[in-house]
Formats: structure tokens, sequence, C-alpha cells
């Protein structure tokens, strides 16, 4: 009787330990009865062997009580530096071993005095066969602790998030449902009778099979009918807009946002499984999940008379943003959507400017570097940017460059009072060595893979990061063919690349979780760009100049690049998730740190963060030291 109650007492110890800790915490309580009833707790003294490769196949699934437990990979040296994690309460191990039956590759030892609970691996795999959220848990390790860390962020600025629809909603439920439409040969009079009478401002042009072929909206019946002159006999094919912009209706209404930040429209037309029309979403829709309306900010942004109206606009994009960050759109969607207002920002500078400073008749384009270049803005950004042209048959370069010159100050100027700081380190078009010709340009890139010099690596970490954004876009294709010739038939340009890639590594500790004195200025803090999203950034263009990738953002690359070399998707996938959670962080941290007038930073305080978040920031830097070790093996860097 003593010892049953004895054993009754000791499980609810186990399930009250187990609520402390994901994924325990959102388990059913019969899951949790089943680890309690069947689970035992071990003790490991200071630097004991827990389990390793020598141990045969694992039998146990452990889970921390209490203690740190040390990670390291077995195998070849040149490797064993980039494979050591400590380990603490509430985290578990070897998952991928204890699920497939066999040896664990790493060794773990206690590295104080520790107790872990073993669950044998007979209940371990029941367990997982039970419950979604373990066995989500144990497939997709960090994927899931991320989803829990999204969670919490919503439940922390919940009061300040909308509390209508969110941007995750799908399409489905959002805007008009079996919207009016008709076929190509209607006539204009016909279709204007019926957005009258059902006080629309767009009609839908379909073909015989309900598919979308064409949207009409007012806008073009001033531009396509009443200034061309066209007969309101005309078939609407005539004034239609061809080629809509569609979305299958499972797409969220972030898709819809982003689609009219990137490309300047009004309306996203909904399709069914077989690409029917079943919906259309407009602007006014998507303003009714924001207190911060899109189509204002776009509105605002390309009508800006000056430079303190957009300034105005720069802020309300900051708060949309931050609206989607509290609904907890991920950092992929969230820096790509900044970076699309961002960039109908700079186009708008460009714009002003262009009112002083004719170029008509050249072919130019203004480049964004860095960051901006990859889609990847974060609330805390300042210029990277650059101009392309062609000089004319017969015309003066000297004299061009000095016009592209004052031109591009102005711009700069301008762009640092919207609310994007001039670039400390001179990377800008105003600086005669960034307003280059084509061939210019293609010189500089071949100089700097053929000789590549610290200063050649530090140029091509920013410079082959880049997009068009106003202008004559075929100038970058160009650049971005002859990069990409001349980067993969030099493999000693991106070895060299690979090395000075390893110079700075995740601060993982070997006995504490994080090293956190590597910045001497700020003591106890970890710099999540220099030390975290910079390595993947680092690693991504390595892999996509080694394989011919056009794309210039990073999750895009580590795809594209990974499809080609044959990676597993499970891997790559990790590994994007621990680049999309500090990112994440990065912007979470920007915004609540920020003052008005003053950009956040990207120094964090990993004490200051609660339990789960912790937990998948370490992670995430055992994927940022994953994909280096694979790079380091790749290109054979000694140490």
């Amino acid at each position: 009787m003593l010892r049953q109650e004895g054993q009754r007492r000791a499980a609810g110890n186990t399930q009250a330990f187990l609520a402390r800790h994901a994924p325990f915490n959102k388990m059913a309580p019969a899951a949790l009865q089943l680890f309690a009833e069947k689970a035992h707790i071990a003790f490991y003294p200071a630097g004991s062997l827990i389990v390793g490769p020598d141990s045969g196949n694992v039998r146990f699934f452990y889970l921390i009580e209490s203690g740190k437990v040390q990670a390291r990979q077995a195998g070849e040296v040149t490797v064993t530096e980039y494979s050591i994690l400590s380990l603490g309460a509430g985290e578990s191990f070897p998952i991928g071993a204890v699920t497939a039956g066999r040896p664990s590759t790493n060794i773990y030892t206690a590295v104080e005095d520790t107790f872990c609970y073993h669950l044998p691996a007979e209940d371990y795999l029941r367990l997982m066969a039970s419950s979604p959220e373990f066995n989500l848990f144990c497939t997709q390790y960090i994927a899931s602790l991320l989803d829990q860390s999204r969670r919490q962020l919503q439940a922390q600025f919940a009061q300040k998030a909308s509390e209508q629809q969110t941007l995750n909603s799908p399409l489905a439920g959002i805007g008009a449902r079996n919207p009016a439409a008709v076929q190509p040969q209607t006539p204009l009079r016909q279709a204007l009778e019926s957005m009258s009478q059902l006080g629309i401002g767009s009609m839908v042009v379909t073909d015989a099979e309900l598919k979308p072929v064409g949207i009409f909206t007012r806008s073009d019946l001033l531009d396509r009918v009443v200034l061309a002159g066209l007969s309101l006999d005309a078939p609407i094919s005539e004034a239609m807009s061809a080629t809509p912009f569609m979305l299958d209706e499972h797409a969220t209404a972030y898709d819809a946002m982003l689609a009219m930040a990137t490309h300047g429209i009004r309306h996203v037309l909904v399709t069914d499984h077989l690409g029917r029309l079943s919906g259309v979403v407009s602007e006014r829709d998507l303003f009714a999940l924001q207190r911060v309306g899109l189509r204002q900010i776009r509105q605002a942004i390309e009508s800006a008379p000056d430079v303190a109206a957009l300034k105005a606009s720069a802020a309300d994009v900051r708060q949309l943003s931050f609206n989607m960050l509290a609904q907890g759109i991920g950092a992929e969607q969230l820096t790509q959507f900044i970076s699309a207002l961002n960039d109908a920002l700079t186009r708008r500078v460009i714009q002003l400017n262009l009112e002083r400073h004719d170029f008509a008749g050249i072919d130019w384009a203004w480049l964004a570097f860095g960051s901006e270049g990859r889609d990847e803005q974060t609330f805390s950004t300042d210029q990277d940017n650059g101009i392309v042209y062609l000089v004319p048959d017969g015309g003066d370069q000297e004299a061009l460059k000095q016009r592209f010159l004052a031109f591009a100050l102005d711009t700069n100027k301008d762009l640092d009072q919207v609310g994007f700081p001039l670039c400390k380190g001179n990377i800008m078009a105003s600086n005669p060595q960034w307003c280059l010709t084509l061939d210019e340009w293609r010189a500089q890139f071949s100089k700097w893979i053929r000789t590549p010099e610290p200063v050649a690596l530090l140029n091509a970490t920013i410079f082959f990061d880049f997009r068009p954004l106003h202008g004559k876009s075929e100038l970058a294709d160009s650049m971005r063919r002859h990069l990409l010739s001349q980067a993969s038939a030099t493999p000693v340009f991106l070895q060299a690349m690979a090395r000075n890639a390893l110079e700075v590594g995740p601060p993982l500790g070997k006995i504490r979780d994080f090293v956190t004195d590597l910045e001497a200025d700020h003591p106890g803090k970890i710099d999540l760009k220099k030390y975290g999203s910079r390595i993947f950034v680092d690693v991504a263009r390595i892999y996509a100049l080694a394989a011919g990738v056009h794309g210039t953002n990073t999750i895009q690359r580590l795809r594209l690049s990974a499809q080609k070399m044959n990676i597993r998707g499970e891997e790559i996938n990790a590994v994007l998730d621990g680049l999309n959670f500090i990112q994440l962080l990065r912007l979470q941290h920007q915004y609540l740190e920020g003052e008005p007038g003053r950009q956040g930073d990207n120094l964090i305080d990993p004490e200051k963060l609660n339990e789960l978040d912790r937990r998948i920031l370490k992670e995430s830097f055992r994927q940022a030291r994953k994909i280096q070790s694979r790079l380091k093996l790749d290109y054979q860097v000694n140490n």
C-alpha cells in the first residue's frame, strides 16, 4: 500500500515537472500519465557518460530533470568544435536515435550532477503514436517549439493586436464570396450597368469555365474607356486588365496583403481547387483586419508630395508590421513585407528626385544591396545602394556620372530623412565607387573574384546581394549572369568565402548555454545579427553562387541550393526554422526596445528570455553550427 502511494506521488511529481516544459505542457492528460507511469529517474554524477555510439541501440528517451548535459558529436576532430551543445532541465535526447532504433551518433556526458528521466524506447514509440503533440515535437523539433513561441508572442501582445480576424485567416472567409462576373464578349455598357446596380467597383471577367481571365475596375473606366474614347458597345475584353493576380482560397490574408504591397494592386482574385473564381479580396477587406490600413499606407506613399509625408508613411509601415508581428506572422513573411513597403518608400523618394534630375533616354537602375537586396529588412536598417548605367553612344561618361552622383546625393539625403539612416561605411549611390557603368560593375566583380583578399571578400558579402528597385532591371540581370558565371568557375574564390564565413561561429558554450562576452562593449549580451542570422546568410550566399541560384533571399537560396545539392528536406527545414526564429527574435527586440526616432538594436540578453525562447535560441544556434559544419567539410576548410 505504501509502495503504491509512493508511486502515485512520484507520478504526480513527474506530471508537475512535465507541465512546465514543452511539448508536455500542450499534451493531453492521458499522454502525460503514460509518461509518468512508464518513466523512471536515474542519477549521473558529473563527468559520467550517459549514452554514446558504443552504448548500442538507444534503449531510452532521456529527459533532463535537473543538471547539465554536454552533447558532443563523435567522429572527426575537424567537426567536433562545431558540434558541442549544452543541454539543461526540460531538454531531451537523443530523439533521432531512439526513434530509428539505432545507436546515438553523439556522446552525451553529465557536466554536473544530473538527474534524467528514462522512458523505455517501446513506451516512447507508443507515446509518439498516441500523442500528436509529442509526435510533432519529435519529428519536427524546432518547428514545434517555434509554433509555441509564436503563440506566446501573440498572448503577450494580445491587447495590442487586432481583435478581429488575423492575417493568418484563409482567404476563403474574407472579402466577397461568389462575386459578380461576366465573360470577355460582354459589352462594356452591360458590365457597367451591373456594377452600378450592385454598387461594386470592379468586375471580374471569366471564361466559360468560370476561370478568371481579367478584371475591370473604375480606374480602367477612366483610362481605357473615357480617355481612350472606347465605345460602350465594345467587349469588356478590350478594356480589362488581363492576367489578374490570383491566389488559392487556402492562401492567407497575409499573402494577399504582400501581393498588393509588392505589385501595387488593389484586388486579388480568389480561386478554388479547380482554378474557378470563388471570391475577390480588396484592400478595404484587408483594412478591416488592421488598425493601420495597407491601402492608406500605399496610397499615401504613392501620392506623397514630399519627404515629410513619406516620413509619416514610414511610421505607419512600422505600426502595420508590428500588428502583423503581434498576430503571429512568421519572420520570413514579415521581413519580405517590410522590404516590399520600404521598396515603395524608396521608389517614391527616387521619383520625387527625378523631377529635378532628368535622365530621359538613358538606361540606368537604382540597386539595393545587403538586407534590402535580400528582401530581409527588419525594423532597424540603414542604406546600402548603388547605381548602374550605360553611356549613350557619343556621350560624355564623366559628365553623366557627375549628374548621377548629384541625383544620388539628393536621394540619399531624402532617404535619411524618411527613416533610412545614411550608411556609416558610405555604401551609397552618391559614393563614386558605387555609381558605375555596367562594364565597370562587371570588372569590379571579376576583380574581387580573381583576387579574394580580405577587402574583396567583405565587399562580396555586401555587393553580391543586389536587386534593382527602379529603372532598367535588365542591367541588374546582366550583372547577375556575369557574377554567377565568374564565381562558379572560380572554386578558390568560393573556398576563400567559406573560410571567411567560418571566422564567426554561433555563441554556444561548451558548459554554459551561451557565450555572452564576445562583444566587449556589451557584456552579457549577444548580437543576433553578427552571431546569428549572418551565419545563415553567408552560407546561403556561397551555396547559391556555387549552384547558380539567381535569387538573393537567404531562405530561397538555401531551399534552391539544397535541391541542387541533394540535402534532405527535413535537414534544410530545421536550418530554416532556426534562421526564422533568430529573425523573429530580432524583430521583436527591435520593436520593443526601439524609441521614437531611433530603431532598436540586435543585442539581446539571453537571461531575460523566457525558458521556451532560450531553448529555441539554443537549437537555432545549433542549426547555424550544423550548416557551418557542412560548409567546412564541403570546402575543406582547415582550422
